[in-house]
């Protein structure tokens, strides 16, 4: 058996902090990489993966068509649960919460320091509706790029958002299953941390 690992950190943000540039280090591709899930009202989830990004203290951001299904279903039900899994790290990071909106600064200041061609993609695309064909596709973006020779404008549907975390919990892979998973709860004022059976 590997034997125990404790986390001695209080501050599951400054912890996240501290995982996710070991994962800049190691992981091989998209270490920001986590799967979203969101639910309609009535309780049917979906998940896909997004970016996440910080902006300025908020370490939990990510950008979307809000009239996409995740839009839709965030624009009906503000809450959202994230997990990033860094295989090479042997580690996992869940986070819940609630979602709240990004200003509109943060938002144009993201999508314009994206590649040209993502900007493009974006402003484009009909996100999660029916698509006839991938060379419809292609048309519309090449149509949008003749359009905008110089600065891609921000569509309105493109918006930033970030969830609030009232939930965060840490997994670490131990031999014969007996992981190690630390639970932060936050209450409104201080986090509590508190260790769970895998």
């Amino acid at each position: 058996m590997d034997g125990s690992r404790e986390i001695e950190d209080d501050d599951p943000i400054e912890l996240y902090d501290a995982w996710l540039k070991e994962a800049e280090a190691q992981e091989p591709n998209d270490p920001t990489a986590a799967a979203l899930a969101t639910a309609t009202t009535a309780g049917v989830p979906s998940a896909r993966m997004v970016l996440v990004k910080r902006i300025d203290e908020r370490r939990f951001c990510f950008f979307t068509n809000a009239e996409s299904r995740k839009g839709r279903e965030l624009a009906e039900n503000p809450r959202a649960a994230l997990c990033f899994h860094w295989k090479s790290l042997r580690r996992q990071v869940r986070v819940e919460g609630a979602v709240l909106a990004l200003g509109d600064g943060d938002t144009d200041a993201y999508f314009h320091s994206r590649p040209r061609g993502s900007q493009i993609g974006a402003a484009a695309s009909d996100q999660s509706r029916v698509l006839a064909s991938r060379a419809e596709l292609e048309e519309r973006a090449r149509r949008f790029a003749d359009a905008h020779p110089g600065q891609i404008p921000r569509p309105d549907f493109w918006r930033g958002f970030f969830i609030e975390p009232e939930r965060i919990e840490f997994w670490i892979s131990g031999r014969d299953r007996l992981h190690d998973r630390f639970l932060f709860t936050h209450d409104g004022r201080v986090w509590r941390k508190e260790r769970l059976y895998p």
